[in-house]
């Protein structure tokens, strides 16, 4: 991935089990209806995400919990807010452009997704919030060859 790693020792945690969900779709429902999303489905969507430095998930660096998923079905929006594993993170920006494209090409167009640093959790919060949550900047950033490239290796599915 990275050469160089910012944090040498990161602590690693045990990853959750994943929670089988079986969908009983009664017989009288509009196929054509939209099907609510919840904390869990946008979570199970991101927990999987490489780490652009290190060769763990984002749910095994706790840079991604269940609960920093906030999701407001109803309005048809969802805030990620993330933890970096250091307060100086070089790879903050690339980590926020992982989860925010993910979510893009997992959820329906319909949400307005943000990516959030937890506030005090990095050096550069309010500048990295305001690059995540700008369309125009996240926009040219996806089109830098390279950071696109890194980008998809972080979000290449793992068989476990």
């Amino acid at each position: 991935m990275v050469q160089g790693l910012y944090n040498t020792n990161p602590v690693v945690y045990e990853r959750k089990e994943r929670c089988r969900r079986y969908l009983v779709v009664p017989a009288d429902v509009d196929e054509h209806s939209i099907d609510p999303i919840d904390q869990l489905e946008v979570f199970d969507h991101i927990r999987d995400i490489k780490d652009p430095e290190y060769p763990y998930s984002l749910e095994e660096l706790k840079v991604v919990t269940e609960d920093s998923v906030e999701i407001n079905d109803s309005h048809s929006h969802v805030r990620v807010t993330f933890t970096p594993t250091k307060e100086g993170c070089p790879m903050v920006s690339t980590i926020g452009l992982c989860l925010r494209v993910k979510l893009m090409r997992s959820l329906p167009s319909r949400y307005k997704v943000d990516v959030r640093v937890a506030p005090g959790t990095h050096a550069n919060e309010a500048a990295v919030n305001k690059q995540l949550n700008d369309k125009e900047r996240v926009a040219a950033a996806l089109e830098n060859p390279g950071l696109g490239q890194m980008i998809d290796q972080c979000l290449a599915p793992t068989y476990e």
